[in-house]
């Protein structure tokens, strides 16, 4: 299983590496088929929704409805930023946390869904050196401060994703800062681990990086706890005080904060999918692509995906009305 997973994800980071190299900085568009209604979803997508979304609840949509699906995967901040001056149209928007929505408003979108959760976990690769000792900690036989010593460790290949454009970045960091407290660490252990916020010799797009961790160019990378069960990565998990995935800890959350490359300070919030719709194109298409989301097939997909799916909570005004009463 462990070797078909490794050639998967070489696959993926060939790819990833080749759209690189032509100057993208998103992954590479889905697959679509042509609808029967000449309408398609065409979803701009967190990174870490991938898989789920391109292999799984894409497909299934449009056998269910008929409509098309086209779907791309970055970071949720560097889409929001295409999305604005208009590099990319998307008519569904689904990011990790509110922030990258929000900063749509209101000349794209004036609301959003928020309907599953996954907290961050250290995903790690099980053939390096470091895996023996990982594998001990996530079974509970060490210390899970021990692993906060580990990644500072001189050697260590940690990976991670750019908290200037990804949530999952800007979660990562934190995380680590409320973990040194957590466990009384020095303070210098915050910079011994990470480093620059955007340390090269860490950041990689959401979408390569666990492929990287794959193919063994890392010992361990941030990721999704959903990310790493639909990968099959051996994992540790983190206490929900400082994974950043319980919806009610916001405020222990909110105690972590990062100065960003433009000067901005942002505190940590918790990391829910969010989604809206963005503009009037396709309307049907996108409309239907949300209600798929929230019926029981969508929910589903989340679950089996290793998501933590609730019930949808609407924020804003102007919500689609069919949209809403899906959730009812």
């Amino acid at each position: 299983m462990f070797r078909h997973v490794m050639l998967v994800l070489s696959i993926a980071l060939v790819a990833a590496l080749a759209l690189a190299a032509c100057g993208s900085t998103s992954s590479p568009a889905s697959s679509s088929q042509t609808s029967a209604k000449h309408e398609v979803a065409n979803v701009a997508y967190a990174g870490s929704l991938q898989l789920l979304n391109d292999q799984t609840i894409g497909p299934d949509f449009s056998k269910a409805s008929g409509y098309g699906y086209v779907g791309r995967g970055a970071g949720s901040f560097g889409l929001s930023k295409e999305i604005a001056a208009g590099e990319i149209t998307p008519n569904v928007f689904e990011s990790i946390g509110a922030a990258p929505i929000t900063q749509l408003e209101p000349s794209k979108t004036s609301w959003y869904v928020s309907f599953a959760s996954s907290p961050i976990v250290i995903a790690y690769n099980p053939t390096t050196s470091y895996a023996p000792t990982l594998k001990l900690i996530s079974q509970g036989k060490l210390p899970l401060a021990r692993v906060f010593a580990l990644l500072g460790s001189r050697g260590f290949l940690l990976g991670r994703t750019n908290p200037n454009t990804d949530p999952q970045g800007q979660a990562f960091y934190e995380m680590i800062e409320l973990a040194v407290k957590r466990y009384h660490l020095p303070t210098s252990q915050v910079a011994k681990i990470l480093g620059q916020p955007d340390n090269p010799a860490q950041v990689f797009s959401e979408t390569s990086l666990e492929a990287r961790l794959g193919a063994g160019q890392l010992d361990a990378a941030s990721a999704f706890e959903s990310q790493a069960i639909q990968l099959h990565l051996p994992y540790i998990k983190l206490p929900a005080s400082i994974n950043f995935g319980d919806p009610r800890l916001a405020r222990v959350y909110a105690s972590a904060s990062l100065k960003l490359a433009n000067g901005s300070v942002v505190h940590g919030v918790p990391l829910v999918v969010d989604a809206t719709i963005i503009g009037h194109h396709d309307l049907r298409a996108s409309v239907a692509f949300l209600r798929y989301q929230l019926d029981t097939a969508g929910r589903r997909a989340f679950t089996n995906a290793g998501y933590t799916v609730f019930r949808p909570i609407f924020v804003g005004s102007d919500i689609p009305a069919s949209v809403k009463q899906q959730a009812e």
